[in-house]
């Protein structure tokens, strides 16, 4: 009896009480964790995920692989997930939490950087190869498929030969700073339409705007 009790005192807590699998979604957000990450263009999915928590005045915790936070939408539970695991593990700890949380993939939700769009143009795509972004490479790895849903955030690609590193990895200039309140916004009405309305009607009305 005492070790059962300690089972269950040792047992990870569940965030999201829905039973039902299909109401359940998981948001997460690709980036680095620590301060000299935290502006850097790398980190838009924690960024886009922030400014979410921000407006349904939310707080995330640390937790296992990541920080966490939930949000109640119309009857559906939605975790928002910011890797611990830094950007080249990201897919360790998405495939936690879709496991200890019993998400099905159709109902998960990656953001990450892209430089393939110009600053600020936002895309969601059902599938499609990793662009060489390692986070996506390690999804791709870890889920065994490139079919999973992703809201790719344009960064612009304003770099020489041989700086894409060095440009994702830096801070926003300060037209791309002033235009990111209004873009974080938009990127906080398309997550809750992917949650509310699917992911086909999210593409048609958010894709490229």
């Amino acid at each position: 009896m005492f070790n059962f009790i300690k089972f269950l005192s040792n047992k990870p807590k569940s965030y999201l009480e829905e039973q039902n699998t299909m109401k359940k979604y998981l948001i997460i957000g690709l980036g680095n964790i620590g301060p000299e990450y935290a502006q850097t263009r790398h980190n838009i999915g924690f960024k886009v995920l922030d400014k979410l928590a921000e407006l349904e005045d939310l707080n995330f915790e640390t937790a296992k692989l990541g920080a966490v936070t939930t949000l109640k939408l119309k009857g559906r539970s939605v975790l928002l997930l910011k890797p611990s695991t830094y950007m080249n593990l990201s897919g360790k700890a998405l495939q936690y939490w879709m496991e200890k949380e019993n998400i099905p993939l159709e109902n998960v939700l990656v953001i990450t950087d892209d430089i393939n769009l110009d600053y600020g143009v936002i895309r969601v795509k059902t599938k499609g190869s990793n662009g060489g972004h390692n986070g996506l490479k390690d999804i791709q790895n870890v889920l065994n498929s490139a079919n999973y849903n992703r809201f790719r955030f344009g960064v612009g690609a304003d770099f020489g030969k041989g700086k894409q590193v060095d440009y994702v990895l830096g801070k926003w200039n300060d037209d791309e700073k002033a235009a990111m309140p209004e873009r974080l916004e938009r990127s906080a009405e398309l997550i809750k339409s992917f949650v509310l309305a699917g992911i086909t009607i999210t593409m048609n009305q958010y894709n490229n705007s």
